[in-house]
C-alpha cells in the first residue's frame, strides 16, 4: 500500500509539471500529498523542511548552483563555449560526439549546475535539428555518465568500499557499460544531427590547423579544466574550486567591474534555486515515511531471480531516495543475499543509474527542464526508452559476465 502511495505521489507531480507550473509548485504539492498520506504533521514536516533548507549539503548544492550559473555567464559573455565547440568541430570533425564527449568532460565536476553549461553546447551544436525535450535529455545524459563510472563520487566509493570490490576491477568492468550508454544515446537522438555544422560559419576557427584549435579550446575551457582539476586531485569542494577560478578568470580574461555586476545578479535565478530547496524537501519527507526500509520487504517476495529482485530494489529505491542513500542502505544488504563480485555491483549501480536519470528526487533534472523550459514529463518521455534498453543490456552483460 506505501509503495502505491508513493506511486500516485509521483503521478501527481507530473501531473502538475506538464500543467506547465513552476517546479517548485509541482515538488509542494508532491509534499503536500505525502504528509497526507503518511500521517506527518505540521510540526514534524516543520522540523524536516527546517533541517532540509539549513543542512550544509543543501546549502552546498544551492551555492555551486549560483558558481557554476556565474561562471556560465562569464564563458558566454566572452564567446568561450561557442569558440570551444569550434576548436572541438576543427578537431574531430564531428560535431555530435564533440557535444557528448564536452557534457562528459563537464560532467567530471560534481554540481547539478554543470548540466546547464552541457545544456548551452547541446542546445548550440543541436540547432534545431532535435527538439527541446532532446536536447534536454542529451545534455543531461552525457552529463552523468562520469557520476556512475568514477570514485571521485560517493556512491562509487561507497559502494566499491561495501562490496568488497576493488575500484579498478570496477572500472575495467564498466568500460562496455559505458560505451553502451555513449552509443544509446547516439542512436536514439543525437545521430539527428548532421555530422558537419550545415550551418553559416561565425567563427575564424573552421580553418585553423589542429594545433590552434587546441590553443583556442585551452583557451576557452580553462576554468572548466582547473575546476575539475582542483575537485578531482585535492578534494576541493566544487563550489570553492569554482568561486577560485571566477576569481582568476576576472583578471585573466579582462572582465570589467559593470560586466560582472550585471552577471553576478542575472546568475541568481529564483525559480531554480526555490525549486532546489523543494526537491530537497520533498526527499527527506519521503525517506522520514520509512519506505526505504520497507522495500527489501516488497521485492524479496516477487517470484523471479535474485539478481533481478535485487537490481529493482536499487532502482526503485534511488526513485525514492537517493543512490548514494540506496548504495549505503541496500549494498551490504545485497552482497549477503547474493555474493556476486563485480557483475553484481555493476549491474546494481547500472539500474540506480537508470532510475537517477528519471526521479523527481534528482536536483539535475529541475536544473535542465528549467533551463530548456520544458516540463519533467517532456523529459522522461525521451528517457524512459534509452534507460530501459540500458537495464535490459545490463542483465544480459551481468549473465555474460557470469559465464566467465
Amino acid at each position: 500500500m506505501e509503495l502505491i502511495k508513493v506511486i500516485v505521489v509521483f503521478v501527481a507531480i507530473l501531473v502538475l509539471l506538464n500543467l506547465k507550473l513552476p517546479l517548485f509548485s509541482g515538488m509542494l504539492g508532491g509534499t503536500v500529498l505525502l504528509l497526507i498520506f503518511f500521517g506527518i504533521g505540521i510540526p514534524e514536516f516543520g522540523d524536516i523542511a527546517f533541517r532540509s533548507v539549513t543542512s550544509w549539503g543543501t546549502l552546498e548544492v544551492v551555492i555551486a548552483l549560483y558558481v557554476i550559473t556565474l561562471l556560465q555567464r562569464m564563458l558566454e559573455k566572452r564567446k568561450f563555449l561557442t569558440l570551444a565547440q569550434e576548436s572541438l568541430n576543427g578537431l574531430m570533425k564531428d560535431r555530435r560526439l564533440n557535444a557528448a564527449f564536452a557534457s562528459i568532460f563537464i560532467g567530471m565536476m560534481p554540481s547539478a549546475a554543470a548540466v546547464t553549461i552541457c545544456g548551452k553546447i547541446m542546445d548550440d551544436t543541436a540547432g534545431d535539428h532535435l527538439t527541446k525535450p532532446e536536447k534536454a535529455f542529451c545534455a543531461n545524459y552525457y552529463r552523468h555518465i562520469p557520476e556512475g563510472v568514477l570514485p571521485t563520487y560517493p556512491l562509487i566509493i561507497i559502494a566499491c568500499s561495501l562490496s568488497g570490490v576493488p575500484v579498478s576491477s570496477f572500472l575495467f568492468g564498466m568500460i562496455p557499460p559505458v560505451i553502451i550508454l555513449i552509443a544509446l544515446g547516439y542512436f536514439f537522438y543525437l545521430r539527428k544531427i548532421p555530422k558537419i555544422d550545415d550551418r553559416p560559419s561565425s567563427g575564424p576557427t573552421v580553418k585553423l590547423s589542429k594545433k590552434e584549435n587546441l590553443k583556442n579550446l585551452a583557451k576557452s575551457l580553462w576554468t572548466i579544466f582547473f575546476a575539475i582539476v582542483f575537485i578531482i586531485a585535492f578534494d576541493i569542494p566544487t563550489w570553492i574550486a569554482v568561486s577560485g577560478v571566477i576569481v582568476v578568470s576576472i583578471f585573466v580574461d579582462h572582465f570589467k567591474p559593470a560586466e560582472m555586476k550585471e552577471m553576478i545578479i542575472s546568475a541568481f535565478e529564483w525559480k531554480t534555486v526555490l525549486g532546489t530547496f523543494c526537491v530537497f524537501i520533498f526527499k527527506d519527507v519521503l525517506i522520514s515515511a520509512g519506505l526505504l526500509e520497507l522495500l527489501p520487504g516488497y521485492f524479496s517476495k516477487l517470484p523471479i531471480p535474485v539478481y533481478l529482485t535485487l537490481a529493482l530494489l536499487f532502482f526503485f529505491g534511488t526513485m525514492v531516495a537517493s543512490s548514494t542513500a540506496v548504495g549505503s542502505a541496500f549494498v551490504p544488504l545485497a552482497f549477503t543475499m547474493l555474493p556476486g563480485g563485480m557483475p553484481l555491483l555493476i549491474l546494481l549501480m547500472g539500474f540506480s543509474f537508470a532510475a537517477s536519470q528519471m526521479t523527481p528526487t534528482h536536483v539535475c533534472l529541475a536544473v535542465v527542464t528549467e533551463y530548456f523550459g520544458i516540463s519533467l514529463g517532456a523529459l522522461l518521455k525521451k528517457t524512459l526508452p534509452v534507460m530501459l534498453t540500458y537495464c535490459v543490456i545490463l542483465v544480459g552483460y551481468y549473465l555474460l559476465l557470469g559465464i566467465f
